[in-house]
């Protein structure tokens, strides 16, 4: 093994970790550097109340807890457990959240986790201090419990000393020394530390330690109410530290754990408290450690009460005593993970709870060691966001919204309230004018649906599927009215948002791409293709869309911002090929549906004729004043065209096309309709319905895949993966219910047994049914050729239509 010399910034609970899994793979040269002291450091792990709460809605953040309470129980001893397997009830204190926690239940067996829907009785009887008469009921996850980070801590360094690891307490870090974009070395009060690799563990300190190193981390420090009762009398004869479940009541914010004969309360319920890293203070300096802050108690007095009303009990306990502990938040609720693109050899794992605290740790291991994690960690990469979303304007607004939210119930189409309008297209005043109703999109303001189309749903009321329940929430019929517009006539949509945009050019270009994905790149001028990149595991780092534009010069359309940094990290130091980011200077259009040759021939009859274009054929032209790079591709089921244009002519083109479009009854069309046109032409979506854990050959892409090309980056892991079988299937589903629709993530049953879940849910108009893109295990395809689908608790039988999804 390559011997790096690593530094860890933080020897809290992610520092710990990331220190033990590195010595578990057989990492040496690790320094971990605590600016307190080993373990209780004076961090958010110090104070943090422990509660580990598995089931989200994120697969990705409940398999990281799962490896938490994995780790932490291995790490337990009879006399000094890392972790108390006692269980969590979530409570209802409305109908509208019982019904959100079946939903959730049927999330816990989308992600192989056993949960329970109990009756307000019932959750008395797993914790008689509830008050069942204020409760419509809750779910009961028994793997759950509270957790000993310092404790853990202590196992975790001990072994990784074991391995040779070095702790360095009360040590603080002054400087970074970065030569050339490359981490060299770590100044610090104890002197000088050379570095291979940096990883900033540091907590809620993370951005300071950033700024050293010219990275900046978009973390948000705010503080949250924790505090202690006084002895309940029902718990005087415990001798245990926590032997009840964890309690958490989400209507009200606030959440509960037994800490020997009293209780340990979190509120949510106020104000924001935001933190400026400024006003931290070092441990020493003051009675309380950095990350406690004084505690305002008028911020906890209707929490309080609302307590009152659960737990009665509490009426003669009282309070001892209250804290406002200091975590941290980040822009979308993620942990902020991997290697900053701006800083080789700069790693980060920062805003991540107790709760995720080992899964991140082992999935950094991973990653530094063998360079690909086993889970797919894009939804945390560090490099996720553009520039736009680093300014403090923009992550500071942002964060304190999550955490005003934290406990709501969340809609996938829900929209953010604050820093908006960061990035628009230059239709933007067109599409507001049509009345938008827009959302956010990598930062872009992209039109859902538009307000001037509500006329058409009388048109097509006799075919659209009225929505109800969960499902209508942050939906229009002229959603559906638009998919059915766009099926018969044509529709304008703003592409703008949906992909990055990067020119790869250089003598070295067809190489670099070459080795870079799956299938042969080396095409005409004019010609277009879609291919996949892999990574070294062999699984699907992205489907992309290579538009070749001269004999060294290649346009690039990826998924976002961390494929566009995954690709630019692929290129060798000393390559000549160039990579250039052209998102924010150039912008898209489609026409899309059957009468779009009809449009795009009445606006430039010479140019579009159908004589000279060919399906995946691009050509740069005129249409009017405005250079254009147009690309002719079947699109969702039917014809279409891509326009990509520069930002200062985009509004013209809009308004040409509007202008020729009206003898066909063009409309401008939202991204839920292209959606559902998507679902319903049965086409996979890299990101939502497969990603960097899965292979072309479980998904139904291996068509992309040229086996006969030398080298590409995974071809040896992907030949070992095709021999060893598929782990997971991707199969599309029809419900036999023609009035349902469902989501997305909902759990799949071969009778009883839990076999995949859902990762995108439309309505094909064609078929009159809905239909639904799923995961399942490979024995439930061969098993049976009808499955069902749970909502809400019920289940809904559905048949396989297709067993290997292709793209259209």
């Amino acid at each position: 093994m390559d011997q790096k010399k690593i530094i860890i910034i933080g020897a809290g609970v992610v520092g710990c970790s990331t220190a033990y899994y590195l010595s578990k793979m057989g990492q040496r040269n690790i320094t971990v550097i605590e600016q307190g002291p080993l373990f209780e450091t004076g961090g958010s792990t110090s104070h943090a109340p422990g509660l580990v709460f598995q089931l989200n809605s994120s697969k990705l953040l409940t398999t990281l807890a799962n490896q938490t309470v994995e780790c932490f129980k291995e790490l337990s001893s009879d006399e000094k457990p890392s972790f108390h397997s006692v269980g969590s009830i979530e409570v209802a204190s409305s109908p509208e959240r019982l019904e959100d926690l079946k939903r959730k239940a049927g999330l816990a067996a989308s992600w192989g986790m056993e949960s329970f829907i109990l009756s307000p009785e019932e959750c008395e009887e797993k914790c008689s201090l509830i008050n069942s008469e204020n409760i419509y009921g809750g779910l009961y996850v028994p793997s759950d419990g509270i957790a000993k980070p310092l404790r853990a801590n202590e196992k975790m360094a001990e072994f990784s000393i074991s391995q040779g690891a070095v702790f360095y307490s009360h040590t603080e870090v002054t400087d970074i020394d970065v030569v050339d974009s490359q981490i060299k070395a770590v100044e610090t009060t104890a002197g000088r530390f050379e570095a291979d690799i940096v990883i900033c563990c540091a907590g809620f300190w993370g951005p300071r330690i950033g700024e050293m190193a010219g990275v900046t981390i978009p973390l948000q420090p705010l503080a949250h109410q924790y505090v202690f009762t006084n002895d309940l009398q029902e718990l005087a004869d415990e001798t245990e530290e926590v032997t009840a479940p964890l309690i958490r009541d989400q209507d009200r914010a606030m959440y509960y754990r037994q800490v020997f004969k009293g209780l340990g309360i979190g509120s949510y319920q106020h104000r924001p408290l935001p933190v400026e890293i400024r006003e931290i203070t070092k441990y020493g300096e003051t009675k309380e450690m950095p990350s406690v802050k004084p505690f305002t108690p008028e911020d906890f007095e209707k929490p309080w009460q609302d307590s009152l009303k659960l737990f009665p009990a509490l009426t003669q306990a009282g309070l001892k005593r209250g804290i406002n502990g200091i975590f941290s938040f980040t822009p979308d609720g993620m942990p902020l993970l991997g290697e900053s693109q701006n800083v080789r050899g700069f790693w980060v794992a920062e805003a991540i709870w107790v709760t995720h605290s080992a899964g991140v740790g082992k999935a950094m291991a991973e990653w530094i060691i063998n360079g690909v994690p086993t889970l797919d960690l894009e939804l945390c990469d560090i490099n996720r966001f553009d520039t736009y979303a680093l300014t403090p304007s923009y992550y500071k607004k942002r964060s304190m919204e999550n955490f005003e939210k934290i406990y709501d119930i969340h809609h996938p189409f829900v929209t953010p309230v604050t820093s908006r309008d960061m990035r628009v297209s230059p239709y933007y005043l067109r599409q507001k004018s049509l009345r938008a109703y827009f959302n956010e999109r990598s930062g872009w303001e992209q039109p859902q649906w538009y307000g001037e189309n509500d006329s058409l749903v009388a048109m097509y009321k006799k075919n659209i599927l009225e929505h109800k329940g969960w499902a209508a929430e942050y939906w229009s019929p002229t959603i559906e009215a638009e998919h059915l517009h766009t099926k018969k006539y044509v529709g304008l949509y703003d592409m703008t948002a949906t992909k990055k945009r990067l020119e790869i050019s250089g003598e070295e270009a067809v190489e670099f791409l070459q080795q870079l994905t799956t299938s042969n790149i080396d095409i005409s001028v004019g010609q277009v293709t879609n291919t996949l990149m892999l990574h070294e595991l062999a699984g699907i780092k992205d489907e992309i869309r290579v538009i070749r534009t001269g004999v060294s010069t290649f346009l690039v359309l990826c998924t976002g911002a961390v494929e566009a940094s995954w690709i630019k990290r692929q290129l060798p130091t000393s390559s000549r090929v160039m990579i250039q980011d052209l998102t924010a200077g150039i912008c898209g259009l489609g026409v899309i549906g059957p009468k779009a040759n009809d449009v795009m021939q009445s606006l430039a009859p010479e140019a579009f004729t159908s004589k000279v274009w060919q399906p995946g054929q691009a050509k740069e032209l005129f249409i009017g004043n405005v250079t254009v790079l147009a690309v002719y591709d079947s699109y969702l089921g039917t014809e279409g065209w891509e326009l990509f244009t520069t930002f200062d002519q985009g509004l013209q083109l809009w308004d040409q096309l509007v202008e020729s479009g009206q003898p066909y009854q063009l409309i401008a069309v939202g991204d839920r309709a292209l959606e559902n046109l998507r679902i319903e032409s049965l086409k996979l979506r890299s990101g939502k319905d497969f990603w960097s854990e899965h292979s072309p050959y479980e998904v139904g892409l291996h068509h992309m895949v040229d086996l006969n090309k030398q080298t590409f980056i995974g071809k040896e892991a992907l030949l070992e993966r095709k021999d060893g079988g598929p782990k997971l299937l991707a199969i599309t589903l029809e419900l036999n219910d023609p009035s349902m629709v469902v989501m997305g993530y909902e759990p799949v049953f071969d009778e009883d047994t839990a076999v995949g879940f859902v990762t995108s849910a439309g309505y094909a108009y064609h078929l009159g049914k809905g239909v639904v893109h799923v995961l399942v295990l490979p024995e439930a395809v061969k098993a049976s050729k009808e499955l069902s689908i749970e909502y809400f608790g019920e289940r809904y039988t559905a048949k396989i239509i297709r067993e290997s999804v292709v793209t259209v």
